[in-house]
């Protein structure tokens, strides 16, 4: 009767057992501010209710399950949203939906993913890709590749601070250039010194590869941050290549963090666009903080450049060429 009673217990037990061998993680960044916009142009200028100043905004689901031996099954959904309309900002899950596996070697996933280059350059932007002026520009329709869909990816563990990324990207074409996408990026780090490299290859033309690479670095000194990165990209073809610089500081004290960060726009073809971007966040408690943020783009007389932050694009009209615009916000920002 004992022997049936364990039985039993042991049964029961099972899928505790195995509930707590996995684990389901709901997350996601909330993000408003009041703005004032100015496209640079004549009657360019209003007052909006922004979504997606600091941060962008997202809901997620990250899930981990232990299979034995170190390695681990994973998976990531996320999803954007417009807060201030309460819409969808792209496809439902645009922003990730991956599965993979987890182990010694490092990671492999499989779906919609990162690009090698958008890791690199996440970690060399002062504004953290927050903020106006940062440099999510350079993925901007025609430029950067910052996610890739229908691809196979691989994140390896860190060896002696060296990282690498090798990602393989599916165009399924039937005819014609494949689209696919071959991406690699290494990154070093020593104690607070950060150096990382990426570079694509996307086959878009029958005649050669369009390119995009970059290089980007992050020093620590107390409480003083410094990054800077140098990103291009370079389609098949004369006078199309587009170059951007960044360079920014940030200081801590408190809870008080202030960001500023200048910014280099250039066209093979001769447009230019020079960008000054200030920040200022104030930490409420773990998950909340306030801020103000404040850029300005100046535009040469074929320049077209704006400012962009994660979910919103501050843009001269085509019909305007060498408009300057600017944007002032101030928001709240909440994650969970």
């Amino acid at each position: 009767m004992q022997v049936k009673y364990l039985a039993a217990a042991l049964l029961a037990a099972l899928p505790v057992m195995a509930s707590a061998q996995s684990s389901v993680t709901v997350y996601g960044t909330v993000d408003a501010a009041l703005a004032r916009e100015d496209t640079g142009a004549p009657d360019g200028s209003r007052t909006v209710v922004n979504s997606g100043n600091q941060s962008s905004n997202k809901l997620g689901f990250r899930g981990v399950e232990e299979i034995g031996n170190g390695l681990k099954a994973v998976f990531n959904l996320e999803a954007g949203l417009a807060l201030d309309t309460g819409l969808g900002d792209s496809a439902l899950f645009g922003r990730r939906a991956v599965v993979g596996l987890e182990g010694g070697f490092g990671a492999l996933t499989i779906g919609r993913e990162y690009t090698p280059i958008a890791d690199i350059a996440a970690a060399t932007d002062i504004n953290g890709q927050g903020f106006f002026g940062t440099n999510l520009s350079s993925f901007n329709t025609g430029r950067l590749t910052r996610r890739i869909s229908n691809s196979v990816n691989y994140r390896s563990n860190a060896m002696s601070g060296f990282k690498l990324g090798l990602a393989y990207g599916l165009g399924e074409t039937a005819t014609g250039p494949s689209q696919n996408l071959m991406g690699v990026g290494a990154s070093y780090t020593l104690g607070n010194l950060y150096l990382g490299a990426g570079y694509h290859t996307i086959e878009r033309q029958l005649s050669g590869d369009d390119k995009d690479m970059m290089f980007g670095v992050a020093y620590k000194i107390g409480a003083v941050e410094l990054k800077g990165n140098y990103m291009a990209a370079d389609p098949t073809g004369s006078n199309n290549k587009y170059e951007q610089v960044n360079l920014g500081v940030a200081y801590g004290f408190g809870a008080n963090k202030v960001f500023a960060n200048v910014q280099r726009n250039e066209m093979e073809s001769g447009a230019k666009g020079n960008a000054f971007s200030l920040a200022y966040s104030y930490t409420l408690s773990k998950r909340t903080n306030v801020y103000a943020s404040y850029a300005t783009m100046r535009n040469n007389a074929s320049g077209l450049f704006g400012l962009n932050s994660p979910g919103v694009n501050v843009n001269p009209p085509a019909s305007a060429p060498g408009a300057d615009p600017s944007v002032l916000a101030l928001g709240v920002r909440h994650s969970f």
